[in-house]
């Protein structure tokens, strides 16, 4: 019996060797928790701390990705947690639930990044927004992603075995594996949040400095600004300084290039071809150019450059994965169809799906209870209603593939720039049948939240699968059950868009800046109330994008960097250098890579706290207009927005850096 155990013992903390290679002709990849043993997976433990999570990181990326327009995966923090709370209770066996727990937990990003993509464009183009169409439209789609991405698991996860590189859940099977031996490593993650939460909510709950510097703290700064229109701008969040470090120096730097070609090329050059001009020039602008700030030319004629090369970029992604889509589509139908003839009617544990039959038929069902609710709540006929169905149907499927290899290769997904194109598409269909004008913006918003969900599940539920595929878990158990977590995080995701939408709003100056939502609302609007459309913008950043991708630079990250503010752009760059550093000091490779795995979860840590921070301090001030209990008088804005205040948050800025830094580099092998 003691040999079993440590034989066991042996099998949980250790991956193959041909773990992350391609396999030869006849070699067969065998995880971490034998096929023909039984592990406790589902049990009340996993699915409980699963949902718990699920609520918490719904709450956090909501308000990070509403605040800064990047929603951070929370399947590295939620494993994180997970190996934690497992190994302070001395849970026996706790491999497969902790995968449950991450599984349930990590829809939370997937489901967040389908609502507030979308769903905040409502408020900015004051159509009715209530708690239904926000849950309706996130529980649908995450449902639609699921059950699409099904039929393509083995593909992904086994028949492209070594093939796939999937950074996300190669990072997050290590710290799965590695949790088996202690839960040590929470530690960090938990003093990282508290510092980070610490650090930006005392910023954004008291005023002690600036969040967001810029060169016109100084006199030649300000001068820069006003005659040549350049400004520089960081923001001094923790969060966003995390976010930076998790991303790399690769893709934080372009991001970074596409801001800096936006605010120190095109604003400069605009201003200075337009300042002559003596009538306003652009759809909508009523403004010369000439009396204009560099944000005013920066919204007005740079953001649509941004928004041109998204949708460039999800169009180049499609036509990129153009052959997968076909072989999935074939490898669906053949499931479906010719199951009896070709399938195994018993699969080994870890291959067993959710049978096709089940699968067809709950799509079905989905498909009906999206007819009623676009019938009912969304358009106002019923061949409206199912023109919709149909778009969400073909769009979501076409584009479920695309979600799912674009996680698998760099481990982000595009979703915006398909939900772009979809938005785009579904508006020329609506105008078509008749919608236009208030219900047909609703109509093509809602339809746009559904496929906007639908992928980002999709992305997101390929590197559970993967993980899985990796341990040794039973697909069938996470495939079910992740159908509570997308639930329960649509819930909550609905409730904090309304919180933050009372607390801050989605429009005027001090406003979340909801980058995507932003950006959906600006394409919708014209298109649907045959408003000037900047098209020739839109092509001039289609053009740039395709540009981009022949030199082989990624077009959506320099994309999202010429639309997102600059101020949210330059501290990735910043996280980015550090993770570069810490990476590359030293000759010794297994002391590099502690340092770089002890940086993520530092900077895992930062974001979680300062999103969870920031959710408090919004709900805080949201009691605070209900009740008025002085909870906003605790705000020192005058001092917040003075030159000492800036100095002040560069100062803290740099120290929070420096222990970033530090805490780094103690890392051991």
């Amino acid at each position: 019996m003691a040999q079993s155990e440590g034989q066991t013992r042996q099998e949980l903390t250790t991956l193959p060797e041909n773990a992350f290679k391609e396999l030869i002709d006849g070699e067969e990849y065998q995880p971490i928790m034998s096929a023909g043993r039984s592990y406790p997976e589902v049990t009340p433990w996993s699915v409980g701390w699963g949902l718990i999570m699920a609520i918490l990181f719904s709450a956090a990326a909501a308000y990070s990705g509403l605040k800064i327009g990047q929603v951070f995966e929370a399947a590295i923090p939620i494993a994180i947690l997970a190996v934690g709370v497992t190994g302070l209770a001395k849970k026996p066996n706790g491999l497969g639930q902790n995968v449950i727990i991450q599984s349930i937990g990590s829809a939370s990003g997937a489901v967040v990044a389908g609502a507030i993509f979308t769903i905040p464009a409502l408020y900015i183009l004051a159509l009715p927004a209530s708690y239904f169409h926000m849950f309706i439209a996130s529980a649908f789609g995450g449902f639609i992603g699921i059950l699409f991405l099904i039929p393509f698991r083995k593909y992904f996860v086994k028949d492209m075995h070594g093939k796939l590189p999937f950074p996300e859940a190669t990072a997050t099977t290590e710290i799965l594996v590695t949790g088996e031996k202690g839960g040590k490593e929470a530690m960090v993650l938990v003093m990282s949040a508290l510092i980070g939460g610490a650090f930006d909510f005392t910023f954004s709950a008291f005023g002690l400095w600036s969040e967001v510097i810029t060169t016109r703290m100084f006199a030649w700064g300000q001068t820069l600004s006003d005659k040549f229109k350049m400004v520089f701008k960081l923001d001094v969040s923790a969060m966003v300084l995390g976010l930076g470090y998790i991303i790399g120096l690769k893709y934080s730097a372009i991001i970074a290039t596409g801001s800096f070609l936006s605010w120190f090329v095109f604003v400069p050059l605009v201003h200075e071809i337009g300042r002559y001009l003596v009538t306003p020039v652009g759809a909508g602008v009523t403004t010369l150019i000439s009396q204009m700030s560099p944000e005013q030319i920066f919204q007005n004629y740079v953001r649509p450059i941004g928004i041109g090369g998204i949708a460039m970029a999800g169009v180049i992604g499609i036509i990129r994965s153009s052959k997968i889509i076909a072989g999935a589509f074939s490898l669906a139908y053949r499931e479906i169809m010719h199951r009896k003839t070709g399938g195994d009617e018993n699969p080994m544990r870890t291959q067993s799906d959710i049978r096709m039959l089940w699968v067809v038929m709950l799509i079905i069902l989905t498909a009906l209870a999206l007819f009623a609710f676009f019938a009912i709540g969304v358009v106002p006929s019923i061949g409206q209603a199912f023109v919709a169905l149909l778009v969400v149907v073909i769009i979501s499927f076409l584009f479920t593939t695309v979600a799912a290899n674009a996680i698998a290769i760099v481990g982000t997904n595009p979703v915006s720039g398909m939900t772009l194109m979809t938005l785009i598409l579904s508006s020329l269909v609506l105008v078509k049948v008749g919608l236009t004008g208030t219900s047909g913006m609703l109509s093509a918003m809602i339809i746009g939240g559904v496929v906007c969900t639908a992928l980002s599940v999709a992305g997101s539920f390929i590197t559970d699968l993967k993980i899985g595929y990796w341990l040794g878990t039973t697909p069938k158990k996470q495939e079910t059950w992740k159908f509570l977590g997308v639930l329960m995080s649509a819930a909550t995701v609905g409730g904090v868009i309304l919180v933050l939408n009372k607390a801050y709003g989605f429009t005027g100056d001090n406003a979340l800046v909801a980058p995507q939502a932003n950006a959906m609302a600006a394409v919708l609007k014209p298109l649907m109330s045959n408003a000037p459309t900047p098209w020739m913008l839109y092509i001039v950043g289609a053009v740039l994008a395709l540009l981009l991708s022949i030199l082989n630079v990624s077009p959506l990250a320099f994309a999202l960097g010429m639309y997102i503010p600059q101020e949210l752009n330059t501290p990735l760059v910043v996280g980015g250098a550090i993770a570069w550093f810490v990476s590359t000091r030293g000759k010794d490779g297994r002391l590099k890579g502690a340092r770089l795995h002890r940086g993520t979860l530092i900077a895992s840590g930062f974001i979680a706290g300062g999103a969870l921070l920031g959710v408090v301090n919004a709900f805080l001030k949201f009691l605070d207009q209900q009740w008025m209990f002085g909870y906003s008088k605790w705000f020192n804005a005058a001092w917040a927005e003075s030159a000492n205040g800036e100095l002040t948050g560069l100062i803290m800025f740099c120290l929070l850096c420096g222990y970033a830094l530090w805490d780094t580099m103690r890392a051991k092998t």
